[in-house]
């Protein structure tokens, strides 16, 4: 996998985290006397989106369609993303070693950060989100066909390479990225967006909250909720699917029900 050079834009996200981290700075400067006021008093930032606004859930088409017209050393990376829902970071520096092909699981110890040189730097997960992956079979294979395309035999190889020895980095994978969502015409989306549709995957398959958590990786269950609580179905949607199952099993389908008696005499 070659280096790209594309650089990405920041993120709303980032821009706040940038903000807070210069505020900081500032604040502890005029605490030590260094400065007499903050510069960053009175700067107001755009209004945060509610999450199910702001939220971009890929379609399993338009998934299927990005794994199809993926170039291949970037194709399974891209499945990692939308079937394990690794960050960007961590599929960069998943070892072979981290895989168990045979057990389906695959262990998520470190990610890449790149550094302003070009080069990359290992650190911890994000929130020390070490975690267990449990892998899906179609994920197996994928993988495993990679890992023998690419001769893999020694666990400290990295499973996707980039230069000098290296593992990729952000940069790298944005620019296959968005190779693959030109050829399948959906530039609304973006990697990280593969991650949340291996979220909302879990959530509609019933995994509750602390499950996600766990898969994704988060530092707490709130911060599963406070992205994905409008996905949960709420008390009303159980109430009334539980009282569905009722009037089923009590009087069988109702439509059927209504073709038989004729329906209600309209006056």
């Amino acid at each position: 996998m070659g280096e790209g050079g594309d650089q990405p834009r920041p993120r709303p996200r980032n821009r706040r985290t940038r903000y807070n981290n210069v505020r900081a700075v500032f604040k502890a400067a005029v605490r030590d006397r260094v400065i007499q006021s903050d510069p960053t008093d009175g700067v107001v930032l755009p209004r945060k989106r509610r999450n199910e606004a702001a939220l971009t859930l890929p379609t399993s088409e338009q998934v299927g369609t990005l794994l199809g017209v993926a170039e291949e050393p970037f194709r399974p990376t891209l499945a990692l993303a939308a079937f394990a829902g690794l960050r960007v970071g961590e599929i960069c520096a998943v070892q072979l070693g981290d895989v168990e092909l045979l057990g389906r699981r695959l262990q998520v110890r470190r990610q890449v950060q790149r550094e302003n040189g070009g080069g990359v730097e290992i650190r911890p997960p994000k929130y020390n989100s070490e975690r267990t992956i449990h892998l899906p079979d179609g994920l197996v294979q994928i993988l495993d066909r990679h890992v023998e395309t690419r001769g893999l035999t020694k666990p400290g190889e990295w499973l996707f390479y980039g230069r000098n020895g290296n593992p990729p980095h952000q940069n790298t994978m944005t620019y296959y990225w968005r190779r693959a969502r030109a050829k399948a015409s959906v530039q609304d989306l973006k990697m990280h967006d593969m991650r949340h549709y291996f979220a909302s995957g879990l959530i509609a398959a019933g995994c509750d909250v602390v499950t996600a958590q766990r898969a994704l990786g988060h530092a707490s269950a709130t911060t599963t909720l406070n992205i994905y609580a409008h996905l949960w179905s709420t008390a009303e949607d159980r109430t009334r699917a539980a009282a569905d199952r009722l009037l089923t099993e009590a009087l069988g389908d109702p439509a059927d029900s209504l073709r038989t008696d004729g329906g209600l005499e309209v006056r």
